[in-house]
């Protein structure tokens, strides 16, 4: 099967695709063989997983759970409207790109109806289903702790989501009562799988597009010329793991920030420019000039408003797409007043 590289969730339907037979025409339903292990595979994996399926909402979950597969499926999209909207529901509320997305249906029409509104999104025929866990796209290089957690972080922002949802005060009073802290470090081994990750999964708040590997990302750990930062992210909730990285280059005149890459999950929760303004706040007390890269990868808007919104400015323009910024440092943002920043 012909699929992108790096699927993030597969969305499946239900009748004759995870169990044969049609559950509204009354049929005794049953799992497809293997689909229980397939879908636990893919959950260790952190590979999210949803459902896109025309049914009754009430009697589709009420079977999910006798089959004690309803807690692998993040905002499940099941009545009587079309699958392109439950897929576009989806792919909104996980806050990926459409391409990241693989829908697997048993009829074609629903495959094309879907393809027909959103073209960029990844679909299989459901008899192929036992092809999943084989298939590079769906085989992460590493499989990290945070992966292994993926689906239950995402489970802990939906209690986010709710409880905002009622409050009554304004966004900062509720982002108070979350009691976050902000963990910065230099990186250490145990670190690395998931910075490599970072570089692969991350688009919309990651400043070049470029990968690293675990080689390259040992090799800068150790180097005197460069400092690897990660932070995590916690409240009251949990963790939501290593959410940041940046890549500093070091010499004699400046400092450079060759790779900044934040989780998109966490930019609800402001914290977009926390890491950086403790780059900006360390290169002012070696008395370096700051220097960013930046290159636009049509996703990563988010990232240059947040390099302007320091104050980084751009000095020139390389011949390979590349933008050169620079900060002057005379005016850095305070950390914000709800977040406790911890510096390790």
């Amino acid at each position: 099967m012909e699929l992108k590289n790096g699927i993030k969730c597969v969305v499946w339907d239900l009748d004759n695709t995870v169990w044969k037979g049609v559950l509204s025409e009354g049929d005794d339903v049953a799992l497809y063989p293997q689909i229980k292990e397939i879908m636990e595979q893919l959950d260790q994996r952190g590979i999210l997983q949803s459902v896109a399926s025309k049914n009754n909402y009430a009697d589709a979950m009420r079977k999910l759970k006798e089959f004690e597969i309803d807690h692998y499926f993040l905002y499940p999209q099941i009545h009587w409207e079309p699958k392109s909207k439950s897929i576009g529901a989806i792919q909104q509320a996980i806050n990926i790109g459409m391409d990241t997305l693989l829908f697997v249906d048993d009829q074609p029409f629903e495959l094309d109806e879907v393809k027909s509104v959103h073209d960029s999104i990844n679909c299989l025929h459901a008899e192929r289903y036992t092809e999943l866990l084989t298939h590079p796209s769906l085989i992460p290089a590493f499989i990290t702790e945070d992966s292994k957690k993926r689906r239950l972080m995402y489970l802990q922002d939906m209690e986010r989501q709710q409880e905002e949802e009622s409050f009554t005060g304004t966004s900062e009073e509720f982002l108070k009562t979350l009691d976050m802290k902000f963990i910065i470090s230099e990186a250490q081994e145990d670190c690395l799988k998931r910075a490599e990750e970072l570089t692969v999964r991350t688009n919309q708040l990651n400043s070049t597009g470029r990968i690293y590997s675990y080689d390259e990302l040992n090799y800068f750990r150790h180097s005197p010329d460069h400092k690897l930062f990660v932070c995590e992210l916690t409240d009251k909730y949990g963790s939501y793991g290593k959410i940041g990285i940046a890549l500093v280059e070091m010499n004699e005149t400046h400092w450079h920030i060759k790779l900044l890459i934040m989780s998109c999950r966490v930019i609800s929760r402001g914290v977009g420019t926390v890491l950086l303004a403790h780059i900006m706040q360390q290169a002012k007390q070696a008395g370096k000039r700051l220097l960013a890269d930046f290159k636009n990868t049509e996703r990563n808007k988010m990232m240059y408003v947040s390099y302007r919104f320091s104050n980084f400015k751009e000095v020139s323009k390389e011949e390979d797409g590349f933008v050169i910024l620079e900060n002057d440092l005379t005016q850095i943002q305070k950390f914000p007043p709800y977040i406790d920043v911890l510096v390790s």
